[in-house]
């Protein structure tokens, strides 16, 4: 499976997603999602090493990612991301198990473009990708 970020004439390049996940089974779950749609993903453990993928790479279109997580929570991930001018132009997508509505609040007024309720589904992907 080629990984090519760059487009031709005839094709298209795929939406590049990052997935950040502490938890292997759900970031390989949200990864195999994203793929089935085409869409070209990377998978990081933790906010920092997210923080240093978007540093690095000039194509994320999205960053889908989990909000309990050790060191930094997906909301701080979305605060980095939404202060930093290089930044801040990218969605964000926070899943959690919890549905406690004043973290949903916070990550919806913080600038998230959607809080997911774990576990994420395949009618999941349509509406995510929906926001690139």
């Amino acid at each position: 499976m080629s990984t090519s970020q760059v487009g031709n004439a005839s094709t298209e390049a795929s939406p590049h997603v990052l997935v950040v996940h502490d938890a292997t089974v759900d970031r390989f779950i949200a990864s195999k999602l994203l793929r089935r749609s085409n869409i070209q993903v990377t998978a990081v453990e933790g906010p920092k090493q997210a923080l240093k993928v978007l540093d690095e790479e000039n194509d994320v279109k999205l960053i889908l990612t989990d909000y309990c997580m050790p060191e930094m929570t997906g909301y701080d991930l979305l605060m980095a991301v939404k202060e930093s001018p290089k930044l801040k132009h990218l969605p964000v997508v926070i899943m959690s198990a919890d549905s406690i509505t004043s973290r949903i609040k916070e990550c919806m007024d913080g600038g998230a473009k959607e809080y997911i309720v774990k576990p994420i589904r395949a009618t999941d992907i349509a509406r995510i990708l929906s926001y690139i």
